[in-house]
């Protein structure tokens, strides 16, 4: 990735609002873990900390439904829309059926290539918390322990969210800063072959601030090999209410509006092993945008490192 500076100062700020998370009082680019792995629950009494850092780069993007190459050529290097962000997730078992969640996390994007009265390739940026996700989670189903071979694993969430601290005004803006609320339903289950199954997940975000009600929706196949679990499927993102981006080709000035009606198709596919001792799980991701409206052509990659811990209960 570029802006070199922007990374340095990203990864700063990571460990600073990590060491001061207990004073936090308090989009797309809500904190979610992938391929419906909240559908399962830690165990009774169990924290589970996952520690994840993501980025991204997009060369395209769409305004309305025309797509436009946004990239600057600056010292031979080329430089389109960047993110960066890493974020700490937290879940606890509050019984057997019952878990809770949230995620905290940094985040900055930058990019050059628009105009606006700023002078040809200056970086224009925002740094700042994310959007704050937290939820409780229900598992109606847990696959195996029904009497019908054919019950998934099938859980319900109901989670909100809270605005984060960066600029919600510059264009790309890595998230809507709204607060939110999410009904949400993850299901996984294998079938056929040994470690073969299939994964769903689909919610909807009321957006109470910008006002752009979105949904989202995704599905998959993953396969376990021993303590190996290999994942891909398909995500769909869509507004339902928001208005468009209005660009001029000739100036690159932009008009991104706060409440924006962003629809998106990606491949999202990944990996992650558990080690057999302590059960700490690091795993890899990615998500790649093929097509949309009032959105740019992400290709996200990033990594993970979580742990499990038994705490007594009260």
């Amino acid at each position: 990735m570029k802006f070199n500076l922007y990374r340095y100062r990203f990864f700063l700020a990571v460990f600073f609002s990590i060491a001061v998370v207990a004073r936090v009082q308090a989009g797309e680019n809500v904190a979610h873990e992938p391929f419906a792995q909240w559908a399962d629950v830690p165990d009774d009494g169990q924290l589970v900390a996952r520690l994840t850092y993501e980025e991204s780069e997009s060369y395209h993007f769409w305004a309305g439904n025309k797509r436009h190459l946004v990239d600057t050529l600056s010292d031979g290097e080329h430089y389109g829309i960047d993110i960066n962000q890493g974020y700490l997730s937290l879940q606890y078992g509050l019984s057997e059926k019952w878990a809770a969640d949230l995620s905290l996390g940094y985040t900055t994007v930058g990019w050059r290539y628009f105009g606006n009265g700023a002078p040809p390739g200056a970086i224009r940026s925002t740094v700042g918390l994310m959007d704050v996700p937290f939820g409780l989670r229900y598992q109606i189903f847990k696959e195996g322990e029904a009497n019908s071979p054919w019950t998934p694993t099938l859980t319900f969430r109901a989670g909100a969210i809270l605005p984060g601290s960066y600029d919600q005004h510059i264009a790309f803006a890595p998230g809507t800063r709204s607060t939110a609320i999410e009904p949400e339903f993850l299901a996984r289950k294998h079938f056929g072959w040994a470690g073969l199954g299939a994964y769903g997940d689909a919610l909807f975000r009321w957006n109470h601030t910008t006002a752009n009600d979105l949904y989202i929706v995704s599905f998959g196949l993953f396969q376990k090999i021993k303590d190996w679990e290999l994942d891909a499927g398909y995500r769909h993102l869509g507004s339902i209410n928001g208005s468009s981006i209005q660009f001029d080709s000739a100036t690159h000035d932009i008009v991104y509006p706060r409440g924006l009606r962003e629809n998106q198709d990606s491949i999202e596919a990944g990996f992650d092993y558990r080690t057999p001792w302590r059960g700490i799980r690091l795993g890899f991701q990615s998500r790649t945008v093929f097509d949309g409206s009032n959105t740019d052509k992400k290709f996200w990659i990033g990594g993970f490192f979580e742990i499990p811990f038994g705490l007594a209960k009260k």
